[in-house]
């Protein structure tokens, strides 16, 4: 009888570690106008934050975690007219994940053309993170106190993939850093590595085409730009792992660093001071972000219990 009972708290147990895992605290498929409940935390530039953002008004196709009819997102824009070198970032406001969290969305980055040069002021940043507390902006420039990552839109930096914490040196890991998954060697942050050789070669939505033709040509090998991708964001209290499409881009150890929070963000930036002259840059020069889902690790608790029981099962059998 008591092993009966035991199994079955080992059994409840389990599945309560399972729905920890699995529920979400926060999610956002912005089809609802949800910018109220938002932070917006803006850095010296202007900037533009579209909480509830039709996306096929701009040719861009359903993204991958969308269903049938779904059709907006968040749209972030910077340095559209002030000619400052500047970036912003927004959190949903309240959200507390913890230390062990995972965020998963999907990710446009859309570039004026034609490619693969791209017009002008194209070389911007899609930025995200974690372990931020919401309120303070995360941008290059700025002070960083989360972990977060970024990766230019059209592959034109010398610098497209990149990884940022409070760590030793602050801002952004250099060229050649391990923390890359191309390897310690250099140009790992550069589209041009063969390690992103599987991104890239991207056209315009034919939709696009249509409503803007100087959207023509190819983007470069390696760039993220102008392609739905699945990113997810993971920490495990040791790590936090950057994956897009399933491809590890980067892991930045959390010991030693300094995070004031356990929020997530999304934000965009620009690389250089002047801001596009391209008439048509409000339109074409963005990060598009959906289907935003937060899930927090199982707690402690919950596994010390599971751990608690897994030792009375073993007494038992002996």
């Amino acid at each position: 009888m008591k092993y009966i009972l035991f199994a079955a708290s080992l059994a409840a147990v389990l599945a309560i570690a399972g729905v920890s895992h699995a529920a979400p605290i926060y999610s956002n498929n912005f089809e609802v106008d949800t910018t109220a409940s938002w932070t917006v935390n803006g850095g010296p530039a202007d900037e533009a934050a579209n909480f509830f953002y039709d996306y096929t008004a701009a040719g861009i196709p359903l993204a991958p975690n969308s269903t049938a009819g779904d059709k907006r997102g968040l749209n972030l824009q910077a340095n559209v007219a002030s000619g400052i070198f500047g970036g912003f970032s927004v959190s949903p406001t309240g959200v507390s994940a913890g230390p062990k969290t995972k965020l998963s969305f999907d990710w446009w980055g859309n570039f004026n053309g034609p490619f693969p040069g791209g017009g002008s002021g194209s070389t911007q940043l899609s930025t995200f993170g974690i372990l931020t507390n919401g309120t303070s902006v995360q941008w290059p420039g700025g002070a960083q106190s989360s972990v977060w990552f970024a990766s230019t839109l059209d592959g034109n930096s010398a610098s497209d993939w990149r990884a940022y914490s409070s760590g030793p040196g602050a801002s952004s890991y250099v060229d050649a850093s391990s923390v890359y998954a191309a390897g310690a060697v250099a140009g790992n942050r550069n589209s041009s590595n063969a390690y992103y050789s599987g991104l890239g070669l991207n056209t315009a939505p034919a939709a696009q085409l249509l409503l803007f033709p100087q959207q023509s040509g190819t983007t470069l090998v390696g760039s993220a730009g102008m392609e739905w991708h699945q990113v997810v964001i993971e920490s495990d209290s040791t790590n936090v792992t950057w994956k897009v499409d399933g491809l590890l881009i980067a892991t930045v150890p959390i010991t030693g660093l300094t995070t004031s929070g356990s929020n997530v963000f999304f934000g965009h930036s620009d690389s250089n001071a002047g801001s596009s002259t391209d008439v048509n840059d409000v339109n074409l020069l963005f990060t598009l972000i959906d289907n935003v889902v937060v899930v927090p690790e199982p707690s402690s608790l919950v596994l010390c219990l599971a751990t608690v029981l897994g030792a009375m099962a073993s007494r038992r059998r002996w």
